[in-house]
């Protein structure tokens, strides 16, 4: 790595560990950044990316895995924060023996850290991984596990915009609410099937016409372009596509009343939240309104239920009451509210406990026995 490595280390957070994996044979070059185990095993998905350098992929895994910590904290979860990158183009240079071999690291963590599909990695990848080591979710529901994540990560969003409804509009209904959906992939398809079941009034975005075709024909949704739909006149902007889509540029066009969306990064600064409660803006953090999919792998640790699954994303919209009402309190923006509940409860857990250690300090079986039969 270039100079500065451990400055930019130090600069994102506290993290206890750091692995740089690589195997040239099968041409793994991964880092797994383990940010906080107060609260559990580790638990984030490998993400992989044609990153510009090794610096920009260090960023990103000490950003992501931060982030992580947090979500889990605000979800109520036994669990800590991590996330793996794998620097390579995932439409041309995926294999079995890479992610074999990147299997191999993760086990070498002896369940420090849990890994789960992510942005360029699917079910196959996991299965390809679990062939090393246990210490993998998100694997095929035929190997005792959960498969696709998103129509639980979609639940919860539905679970945060219920939350901030209730709490901006003072309402427990969604019907006729307009929600200005943007991005129609995994999440937002199912966000919005859940969304029209509910009565809301859509309008939908996407780069792919096919999929706003077919949601303004399914759904009765209004269309607009993917640029343009943050402008909409809409009680919910709901973004569930790129991240930094609250930014300088963007948030003067707003014309709803909430943002809440199952997007990543949403606010392009921690300003930017509060430039929102300045307008009057409800926002739902991010990081808390798509802790549904982290929700639904937990459960899969535990021995897989879809039905508790499901269940278990109700949990977003109690996080996020208690957030708005954190934040009504101290008069700070929902952002800092949401921080300030997942460092009290890694504050107060973690001096009951002691950094995990891995599998001999809190074991999984479920998943070992399945994978020895």
């Amino acid at each position: 790595m270039a100079a500065g490595t451990f400055e930019l280390i130090t600069k994102h957070g506290d993290h206890e560990q750091v692995v740089f994996c690589h195997n040239k044979d099968v041409g793994l070059k991964a880092i797994i950044a383990i940010h906080n185990t107060a609260l559990g095993p580790a638990l984030g998905g490998t993400r992989m990316w044609n990153y510009k350098n090794e610096e920009e992929a260090l960023v990103d895994v000490l950003r992501l895995s931060k982030g992580m910590t947090y979500k889990a904290a605000c979800a109520g979860l036994n669990l800590g924060g991590g996330k793996a990158v794998i620097i390579g183009d995932p439409k041309t240079q995926k294999s079995e023996a890479l992610f074999r071999a990147f299997g191999q690291f993760v086990g070498s963590l002896n369940g420090r850290y849990i890994t789960a599909e992510d942005v360029g990695t699917t079910v196959r990848e996991m299965e390809q991984i679990f062939m090393e080591t246990p210490w993998v979710t998100g694997i095929p529901k035929a190997f005792g596990g959960s498969g696709d994540p998103s129509p639980y990560t979609a639940h919860g969003v539905l679970m945060a915009i219920k939350a901030s409804v209730k709490e901006q509009l003072k309402t427990d209904s969604l019907k006729g609410v307009r929600v200005a959906l943007q991005g129609l992939g995994n999440v937002g398809y199912h966000l919005a099937e859940y969304l029209h079941k509910e009565g809301a009034v859509m309008t939908v975005a996407d780069i792919d016409q096919e999929k706003v075709a077919k949601c303004a024909t399914m759904f009765n949704a209004k269309v607009m372009s993917p640029d343009d739909i943050i402008s909409a006149d809409a009680d919910v902007f709901t973004p569930c596509a790129l991240g930094a889509v609250i930014n300088d540029q963007t948030i003067s066009k707003l014309k709803a009343k909430i943002v809440c969306g199952g997007a990543n990064n949403q606010l392009a600064e921690p300003r930017h939240g509060d430039m929102l409660k300045e307008m009057g803006i409800l926002y739902a953090p991010d990081y808390v309104a798509n802790a549904g999919g982290l929700m639904n792998v937990f459960v899969e640790l535990e021995g897989y239920s879809p039905d508790r699954a499901l269940d278990k994303t109700v949990q977003v919209y109690e996080s996020l009451m208690q957030i708005f009402a954190i934040a009504k309190t101290e008069n700070i923006g929902t952002h800092k509210a949401a921080d300030r509940l997942a460092e009290d409860r890694i504050r107060q857990i973690g001096k009951l406990r002691q950094t995990h250690m891995g599998s001999s300090a809190r074991p999984f079986s479920t998943l070992r026995e399945v994978k020895n039969r």
